[in-house]
């Protein structure tokens, strides 16, 4: 197995990134290389420092960075050798088998999309993320913000995909999947989701348990919780949000900690026809190692072909 990994995107980039990938060598099987996409002298600067040499680790010319404030759509056509888009060429060629960036979020959508394009009968794809649990494990939320506006028959979708991961990479043989909404009752809430809970009521396709409010986030009423991008967003960042003041009070608590986004490192693309995997811009070390370990488990778990025969 071979995973791509973008050395140039993110803060903290190209330091973070190879150290990550260094450190990931040392949790992932002796079978797996990670490929470094990125400026060549700094990569084999960095590893030449570390005293890390293994055949394990190839590296690929990447002269040009696609930034934060490059805007993505343009990006990718007038940046041919940048890291994002060199990553997607192979990953387009089957010479990776994953690719992963904490660079420009909007670039690695555009460039899922227009790359290696859409599942055939996948409206939109969508990303995800995690939502600790109380009692323990996760639950995951999507959309978190690749789609703002979403119709009902796209939140169904969304809820398919969810299901689809929850099982295959998360280990959860029947997913519990809600709705997120003002109010447990079906007639709640605003026209997208009283037409979309329609469409999920009585489906075979998942696990559907109806809606659930927001005070159950985190208490694991549900596996998988549906909502459009602008909402799941705010969910996202509010939960972002109550760790950093948890951190600022000095509160020392093991629940609080989980909402560290270094232990997830990632999330994947669902609805693209292969594995990419978007991390937080800000991640350090630890949190791209963990990225490359998230990106070996969606690999592995043949995720992208089990939602290809889920859609055909």
């Amino acid at each position: 197995m071979k995973l791509g990994l973008d050395i140039s995107g993110g803060d903290f980039a190209p330091r973070a990134n190879v150290l990550g990938a260094i450190l990931a060598l040392e949790k992932l099987p002796d079978d797996v290389e990670i490929v470094l996409i990125g400026r060549e002298d700094d990569i084999t600067s960095i590893l030449k420092e570390k005293g890390v040499v293994s055949n394990r680790l190839s590296v690929v010319n990447a002269p040009d960075v696609i930034t934060m404030e490059d805007h993505p759509t343009r990006a990718i056509p007038q940046k041919p050798n940048s890291s994002i888009s060199v990553g997607f060429e192979l990953l387009a060629q089957k010479k990776i088998d994953s690719f992963a960036s904490t660079g420009n979020t909007g670039a690695m959508l555009v460039g899922s999309i227009y790359k290696i394009n859409s599942i055939p009968g996948v409206i939109r794809p969508c990303i995800t993320s995690v939502l600790p649990k109380v009692e323990g494990g996760n639950s995951i939320i999507l959309d978190v913000g690749s789609n703002a506006d979403c119709k009902p028959d796209v939140l169904y979708q969304f809820a398919s995909l969810g299901s689809l991961y929850a099982q295959n990479v998360m280990g959860i043989k029947s997913p519990k999947v809600g709705l997120l909404n003002i109010g447990e009752e079906e007639g709640k809430g605003n026209l997208l989701t009283q037409s979309a809970y329609k469409l999920m009521k009585g489906t075979e396709d998942f696990n559907f348990i109806g809606n659930i409010e927001g005070r159950d986030l985190f208490n694991g009423k549900a596996d998988v919780v549906v909502c459009d991008g602008f909402t799941g967003n705010i969910v996202l960042k509010q939960a972002e949000g109550i760790y950093s003041i948890a951190k600022q009070l000095g509160m020392k608590d093991t629940y609080f900690d989980r909402f560290n986004y270094e232990n997830y490192g990632g999330t994947p693309i669902l609805g693209v026809n292969s594995d990419v995997i978007i991390g937080h811009g800000i991640s350090n070390d630890v949190a791209v190692k963990n990225m490359m370990c998230l990106a070996h488990d969606v690999a592995k778990s043949e995720l992208t072909r089990k939602i290809k025969e889920a859609f055909k």
